[in-house]
């Protein structure tokens, strides 16, 4: 990719933690900025990634267990990296984009115990020219998040359906992981409303990513239900 290669923002962290509505409001606040902002996620963001996100959260391959679910989690991120990410990048676009390889890392691979080594290659065939600029693992106690996701009333999605054993050892491999990797990393405590949330998000954003030349003056959006957002959230 050339010099003018745009940013790459990902959002992870377990169920309810608000990374949706944080990517939301995170991509209106650099629009304000000045910034072209392409909004995705995962699974899905391109046609292809669509077609496979149905059969991953509604639980269809399930009994292909974790090693299975990584290798089309990884199918649906090759054809999301290919149609929209790599190009938007190449183009010096923002990319936000709500979970990315950081959940197929905690998911089927700290949780579901499917070999690092596997993983490696998958990634490296999915997405080695997507590595995200800075990641944003957002962070409450599993059970106010599968409260939050219960709110919503759309119903459980595979993963959501677990145990709450299960979501704590999915909190616990996202902080092990952003602990690991604090050049990329930051853990924002997400237990607070959206607007304390979206200003800490905002903050590190900043902080690592906006260059001293080109200040932004925008701030987080209010929250917001964009019109046809009813789509079934990211696992």
């Amino acid at each position: 990719m050339s010099s003018a290669r745009g940013r790459f923002i990902t959002l992870e962290g377990g169920e309810g933690t608000g990374k949706s509505t944080q990517a939301r409001r995170l991509a209106a606040a650099l629009q304000k900025g000045g910034l072209e902002v392409v909004l995705t996620r995962e699974p899905g963001g391109s046609a292809g990634a669509e077609a496979v996100r149905h059969v991953l959260l509604s639980g269809a391959a399930k009994d292909f267990g974790p090693q299975g679910e990584a290798l089309l989690f990884a199918a649906a991120r090759a054809d999301h990296v290919d149609s929209l990410i790599r190009p938007a990048l190449a183009a010096g676009k923002w990319v936000i984009c709500d979970r990315f390889i950081d959940s197929t890392r905690v998911y089927q691979g700290a949780v579901g115990a499917v070999p690092g080594a596997l993983l490696d290659s998958l990634e490296w065939v999915a997405a080695a020219e997507a590595r995200p600029d800075l990641t944003l693992v957002l962070d409450v106690p599993p059970e106010v998040g599968l409260s939050r996701a219960a709110g919503r009333g759309e119903g459980a999605d595979r993963f959501e359906s677990e145990g709450l054993a299960f979501h704590t050892r999915v909190r616990d491999a996202f902080l092990a992981l952003a602990k690991a990797d604090p050049a990329r990393c930051v853990i924002v405590d997400a237990s607070g409303g959206p607007d304390d949330v979206a200003a800490l998000v905002w903050s590190s954003v900043r902080e690592r990513l906006v260059p001293p030349e080109r200040p932004l003056s925008a701030k987080p959006a209010a929250t917001r239900k964009p019109a046809g957002s009813g789509r079934r959230r990211t696992r």
